[in-house]
Parts: C-alpha cells; structure tokens; sequence
C-alpha cells in the first residue's frame, strides 16, 4: 500500500485530524544510512510530523524540519513540499555510542542550547523575499511535545500530535482546534468541551498500537462514536531536489580562494548528497567554470580552459 496522509473533520467539533502512515518513503530514507534505533526512532517520527504539518502549506513551497543539538545527535533534517515529496537525514557527532532507549533531551539538549526550527521555503519568492523560519528551544522530552509547543507559541493554535516510529514504519496522528465550528463562531465552552473529547479519546492511543495499527483501523478504533467528515488521501514519496547547480551554488558561496585551497590538497572535489547519497565530482576546470561565469559578468572574458 502506498504511503498515505489521510485529512479529516468532525462534523460535531470544532477539530481537524490527519493521519500518516510512511513506509516507502521510510525505507528509502534508511537504506541511505545506518542509524542507532534511537535516532532511527527520532527521525521517523519527525517524517511524520513533517507530513502532517505540510497539509497545512497554502502556497507552493516546502517545509524544512531541523534540529540542532548539543549532544550525540549534531543535526536532524526532515524537508517536505507541498507535494509531498519527502528527504531526511541526521549527522552524528564522531564516535559517539548511542543506547537504544536515549530519549530526546540526551540526544540533542544535553546542555541546553540544542534549538529546533521551522522553516517555510516558498519555489517562487518576490524580490527580496526570504524563508520564513521560527527558531524555539527545545522545550520538551519527545519531538511531538517539542512541536506542540511551537505550534502554540508561534502559530497560536492549540494542536495535539501523537507519533510513532520503528523500523517499517512511521505513523502520526494530528488533531488541531479549529476557531470555529460550521463557519460560525461557536461558544467558547462548546469549543472547548468537543476539544477535549476528542483529544481524550485519541489519548488512548498507546504508541505499541501504533505501530502496529494501518490508520484506516485507528481512525475507526479511537473516532468510531464521532461523526467524520473525510477527505481525499494524498501519497507522500522520497524525492531529493538535489543538483549539481545547487552544488555548484553552494562551492561558490565558499569562494574561489578556499576552492582552490581544497582543490591543491585533494586533486578534485567529491560531494555526497546526505539526503541520497547522489555522488558530484568537481575537478579543476569544473571550479575554474564556477567563478569564470562570474569574471564574463564584470565584462572580461574567461580563459579558455580545455578538458584532457
């Protein structure tokens, strides 16, 4: 079966739900690299997590995931677009043994200044524009608790997520108040009281169960006393947006002098791709190509360079 994100309402309360199930895509994800359980376990369920927020995308871009830790854990990744297309990784510090049941704060707030950050990157920017991002601490001891806070501060919507991930597969279940119910502005108490019914009941979720449990069976096991109104499902899928023009941006950026310091030290450049392993060589005409675009640009003319 395919990965699927399923949407839905309830008809009742002033509450919308999603349900993901990733699989493929969770897979394709781990084959790229050997991760210890528990930050297999971590990045999966940030997979999920990202899923479920991109549903809520009202333009054309991506969202990007990020956690930057002080502990074993130096940087997790998770970027989806609006069409769901998927790419994650995570980077360790070197060495580092990790055990099975290290929880959240031990892989990246050992000392306090591990931060977690959204970013939404619109495909096509106005002049001048950039990403928005908000940067919070991570407060909080699982990523689900760590997003419901930001969810709270940042977006000022009260949001509840329950996620869950292992090997096969990662799971996650959305549920997020709604301002009003039917399109009219419902009494504050009526809100709330349906607010809370629902959450209690997907409070019964044991994270086992979970994992263990398609999200068409626990959509119907923890909702079956609610009236649900229920959407198309869509389908995310691995797909990394790496290019070599974006390699090419990046060795740029660094500048011709650090270019051509790493160039007579190696001989050449290899990049990997830490989202999927795509493998770029840059040799000495490859660099020297880089910034000659930049010398045509000021109205001189490159050297010609010839390939052997």
């Amino acid at each position: 079966m395919a990965d699927t994100l399923q949407t839905f309402i309830f008809e009742n309360a002033a509450v919308r739900g999603e349900l993901v199930e990733i699989s493929d895509t969770w897979r394709q994800v781990q084959s790229l690299r050997e991760y210890p359980k528990a930050v297999r376990t971590l990045l999966g369920e940030m997979l999920s997590a990202a899923a479920l927020l991109s549903a809520n995308l009202k333009f054309d871009g991506a969202i990007v995931m990020q956690i930057h830790g002080d502990g074993p854990v130096k940087l997790l990744v998770i970027e989806c677009d609006a069409n769901l297309h998927m790419r994650a990784t995570a980077k360790l510090a070197p060495g580092v043994v990790i055990a099975d049941d290290a929880a959240l704060p031990e892989l990246v707030n050992q000392h306090g200044r591990g931060r977690f950050a959204i970013t939404l990157d619109p495909q096509e920017k106005f002049p001048g524009q950039q990403p928005y991002q908000g940067i919070v601490p991570l407060d909080g001891d699982s990523i689900a608790t760590v997003i419901e806070n930001y969810m709270l501060r940042s977006e000022q919507l009260d949001t509840k997520l329950w996620l869950a991930a292992d090997e096969q597969v990662a799971r996650g279940l959305l549920l997020q108040k709604l301002p009003n119910e039917g399109g009219v502005n419902a009494p504050l108490e009526t809100a709330l009281e349906s607010w809370s019914r629902v959450v209690t009941l997907a409070s019964t979720l044991r994270y086992e169960e979970m994992l263990g449990t398609d999200i068409s069976t626990l959509m119907h096991r923890l909702f079956w006393e609610e009236t649900i109104r229920v959407f198309d499902p869509r389908h995310p899928t691995f797909q990394c947006t790496c290019t070599r023009e974006k390699v090419s941006d990046m060795l740029k950026m660094l500048g011709k002098d650090e270019i051509d310091s790493a160039l007579a030290e190696l001989g050449k450049l290899a990049i990997d791709c830490d989202f999927c392993g795509q493998h770029y060589d840059f040799d000495s005409v490859d660099c020297a190509q880089l910034f000659a675009t930049d010398i045509a640009a000021d109205g001189l003319q490159p050297p010609s360079q010839t390939r052997h």
